[in-house]
C-alpha cells in the first residue's frame, strides 16, 4: 500500500502541468467530468485486484489521474475565472468544502466496508462518483476556455496579474519570483506536514492518551475548515502576504503548545495545539493558488499553476 500511495503522489504531482494545459484546451467542465469517470474506474478496478501490480495501476496511476483531473488544478482555474475580484474568499470557501467532504465520506466508507466488505464498498463508491461528479459537473460548470481571458481582464483592477497577463510557462520558470514563491510554499507545507504526521505519536510518547490523540486529529480537521474560509476572506481585505504571515505565526505558536503539552500531559494544551495548527496550516489551501494567481495570472495560468 505504501508503494502504491507513493506512486499516486508522484503521478498526481507530475500530471499538474498537463492538466493545466488540458483545462486551457478543453475547459474545466470536460476535464473535471473526465476525472470523475477515471476516479470511478479506479475504484471499480480496485475492487477486483488480485495482484500487487494491479493495485499500483488502479490506485497509483488511474486514481491519481482521476483525483488530479477532478481536483484542485481545474477547480482553481475555474474559481478564479468565476470570482476574479474575490479570489481569496472563493478559494477559501471551496477548499473548506474539502474538509467537510472528508468528514462525511470517511465514516460513510467505513460503514460500507462493515456492511458489504471492502470490494463491494469500492463498487458502491464508484457508482456514487459517476452519479455525482459527472452530472453535477455537466449541469453546473460553465466552459472556461473563453472565460480564462475574461478572468485575466477582470483582474486588471485588483492585483499584480494586470501587468503579467503575458506570462507563459516558459517565461515564468526563468524568473526568480517563481522559484522563490515555490520555495516558500514548499517550506511551509513541509513544516506543517511534519507536525501533522508526527503529532499523535509525539503526544502518546509523552503520556497523552490515545483517545486524546485521536481527538486532536479531529479538532485539527474541524479547525482547518474554519481556517481555510477565514484566511481566504481575510487575504482579500488585508493582502496575501500579511495573511500568510499571521497564519504561520499561529503555526509557530502551535509548536510551542505542542512542546508544553508533551512536558505537561493531562491538561487542555493538546486541544489548544490542535486549534492553532488546524487554523494556521489551513492557509496553504486558499492562499497558494491565490498568490500564484496574483503573480502569474493570465490565459496560461492553468499550466503554470499545474
Amino acid at each position: 500500500m505504501a508503494g502504491a500511495f507513493s506512486l499516486l503522489v508522484v503521478v498526481h504531482g507530475l500530471s499538474g502541468p498537463l492538466l493545466g494545459w488540458l483545462v486551457e484546451r478543453f475547459g474545466a467542465r470536460t476535464v473535471i467530468a473526465t476525472g470523475g469517470v477515471a476516479l470511478a474506474a479506479s475504484l471499480f478496478v480496485g475492487a477486483h485486484v488480485t495482484a500487487v501490480w494491479q493495485l499500483y495501476v488502479a490506485f497509483g496511476v488511474l486514481a491519481a489521474l482521476g483525483v488530479s483531473a477532478a481536483g484542485w488544478v481545474p477547480s482553481v482555474v475555474l474559481i478564479r475565472t468565476w470570482f476574479p475580484t474575490r479570489v481569496g474568499t472563493a478559494l477559501g470557501v471551496a477548499s473548506a468544502g474539502i474538509g467537510g467532504g472528508i468528514f462525511a465520506l470517511v465514516p460513510f466508507t467505513q460503514v460500507l466496508i462493515d456492511w458489504l466488505g471492502w470490494r463491494w464498498a469500492l463498487r458502491v463508491l464508484a457508482i456514487i462518483m459517476v452519479a455525482w461528479i459527472v452530472p453535477a459537473t455537466l449541469l453546473l460548470v460553465r466552459d472556461t476556455r473563453s472565460a480564462t481571458s475574461v478572468g485575466a481582464t477582470a483582474a486588471l483592477d485588483v492585483g499584480p496579474a494586470s501587468s503579467r497577463a503575458y506570462w507563459t510557462l516558459r517565461t515564468v520558470v526563468r524568473t526568480w519570483r517563481f522559484w522563490a514563491t515555490g520555495a516558500v510554499f514548499f517550506a511551509g507545507s513541509a513544516a506543517t506536514q511534519m507536525l501533522l504526521v508526527h503529532q499523535v505519536a509525539y503526544l502518546v510518547d509523552h503520556g497523552v492518551t490515545a483517545l486524546v490523540g485521536a481527538t486532536v486529529v479531529g479538532l485539527v480537521g474541524i479547525a482547518s475548515i474554519a481556517g481555510k474560509a477565514g484566511w481566504g476572506a481575510l487575504s482579500d481585505r488585508i493582502g496575501r502576504e500579511p495573511t500568510y504571515t499571521l497564519a504561520f505565526a499561529c503555526v509557530a505558536a502551535s509548536v510551542a503548545l505542542l512542546a508544553l503539552a508533551g512536558a505537561h500531559p493531562g491538561g487542555l494544551l493538546p486541544y489548544g495545539y490542535a486549534a492553532l495548527i488546524g487554523i494556521g496550516y489551513a492557509v496553504t489551501a486558499p492562499l497558494t493558488p491565490a498568490i500564484a494567481s496574483d503573480l502569474f495570472g493570465g490565459p496560461r495560468f492553468g499550466r503554470i499553476f499545474g
